[in-house]
């Protein structure tokens, strides 16, 4: 399927590794010049430089701090500087899994409100950034990164990810009008380096090792395996392009069947 991306612009918050370095590839591939940003300049201008050369599109590496809106101000300007237009934003800048997993004894409350800081208003400021922009072109898609914990009591910082449902489903309902549509999916257990230290941090507080907590999560996934972050990026590619027009203000499960609730 031709997914009519070639010559789009993305913003990829969060692009220097994991899913969002995956999602900056597929983009890439599919013929869309970027800009990936993050707090760490070197890993995203490595990653840049990766994808550049494996794809021959413009990649652009943006240092940036999504809880300032200035700095987020200066990231949205860096990319119309360079392409004169913004078509898709892909948030993803946040601390995976969360930071506040603690009961709530021991859960610190600014812990808890950096994490809002940064997931849903970090969201919310790259979103009213790149906004005039695209209802300038008559054109945007927004895609949120969510997580499971939004759907589950699982973890306390679970509801960053409840909070950005309310925001996608608000923003889709504003945008809509200007063909700018605005979803959120929902990853599950993604092979990542940072599932790594999740495996690690887990199995440290059952007594388990980190291939036995890896395993529990595969035995009760339907698909039996854990995720790919490219699986993540086709999602988004999709939810990205013109093809996706009628799909707007949607929280989209992509977990290989791990979530049992019943969604309508």
């Amino acid at each position: 399927m031709d997914l009519e991306l070639k010559g789009r612009v993305a913003i990829v918050t969060g692009g220097g590794m994991g899913i969002g370095k995956d999602v900056a590839r597929f983009l890439a591939e599919e013929g869309c010049d970027l800009v990936i940003c993050s707090r760490t300049m070197s890993v995203l201008e490595a990653t840049a430089a990766e994808i550049s050369e494996a794809t021959g599109r413009r990649i652009v590496p943006v240092s940036c701090d999504t809880t300032d809106m200035e700095s987020v101000n200066r990231m949205v300007e860096k990319t119309i500087e360079e392409f004169g237009k913004v078509d898709i934003l892909v948030n993803g800048a946040a601390a995976p899994s969360g930071v506040v997993r603690n009961s709530i004894e021991f859960a610190g409350d600014d812990e808890l409100l950096g994490d809002l800081d940064t997931k849903v208003i970090g969201y919310f400021r790259c979103a009213k950034a790149v906004t005039p922009h695209m209802k300038q072109a008559g054109f945007g898609r927004i895609i949120n990164i969510g997580g499971l914990t939004g759907r589950s009591s699982k973890v306390m910082s679970g509801m960053r990810n409840l909070a950005i449902v309310h925001m996608t489903k608000n923003l889709s309902d504003q945008l809509g009008p200007n063909g700018i549509t605005c979803n959120i999916i929902h990853p599950g257990v993604v092979d990542t380096p940072h599932i790594q230290e999740l495996y690690e941090r887990e199995g440290k507080l059952q007594g388990k090792t980190p291939q036995e907590v890896e395993q529990g999560y595969i035995d009760v996934t339907p698909i039996r395996r854990t995720l790919q972050p490219v699986e993540i990026a086709w999602l988004i590619g999709f939810l990205a392009s013109p093809k996706a027009g009628a799909v707007t203000g949607e929280s989209i499960g992509i977990d290989g069947g791990l979530t049992r609730g019943i969604f309508i």
